[in-house]
């Protein structure tokens, strides 16, 4: 734990992709949409609705309008999120220095959990497409879930390593394929 401290002392978190976006306030106003994705996002397959309204208490709701960044690679911030409505493109920047597509991602989808956790730079770049709404949850807010909500905390972390570990996975077979062509 003690890196971890010293490492968020050394890069605090700046998160200035969220403070040029707009606040729309706490995420309880955001639980029924929320809620609603449940078979649609792999992430709440198994949330209850109390699950999803006291992990709502933990998050904040933001609006981008298209081309806004969400994340930009290369920012040191603390936050994931999980995107309620719109879609957003994830960019990386190749060794030439020019933006590269990888995905496009809708409702459902969460993103920066690696950042979040690890604190580390950001991978790519995360832009709206369409206006897009979504819950931030911060890595202070998953720390004050875990100890206030234990099982909930806990379920969110498998989920978390369930998710990152399926995205390795995918990548290590992506890579595979291309080094055999």
């Amino acid at each position: 734990m003690q890196i971890v401290e010293q490492d968020i002392e050394e890069h605090p978190p700046q998160n200035r992709s969220l403070e040029a976006l707009k606040h729309l306030g706490p995420g309880g106003a955001a639980v029924q949409q929320i809620f609603s994705m449940i078979g649609h996002s792999r992430f709440f397959s198994d949330f209850t609705r109390t699950d999803i309204e006291t992990l709502a208490r933990s998050m904040q709701i933001y609006f981008a309008e298209p081309d806004q960044a969400l994340i930009r690679e290369g920012d040191i911030d603390d936050y994931m999120l999980l995107l309620i409505e719109g879609e957003v493109e994830i960019v990386k920047r190749d060794r030439r220095d020019l933006q590269q597509p990888m995905t496009r991602v809708g409702p459902g989808a969460t993103l920066g959990e690696m950042s979040m956790i690890d604190g580390e730079p950001r991978f790519a770049t995360c832009t709206a497409v369409t206006p897009a709404t979504f819950a931030v949850l911060s890595r202070d807010g998953m720390v004050k879930l875990i100890l206030e909500e234990p099982s909930l905390g806990a379920k969110i972390l498998i989920k978390l390593v369930t998710l990152l570990s399926a995205r390795l996975r995918q990548t290590s077979h992506n890579l595979l394929h291309h080094m055999e062509r």
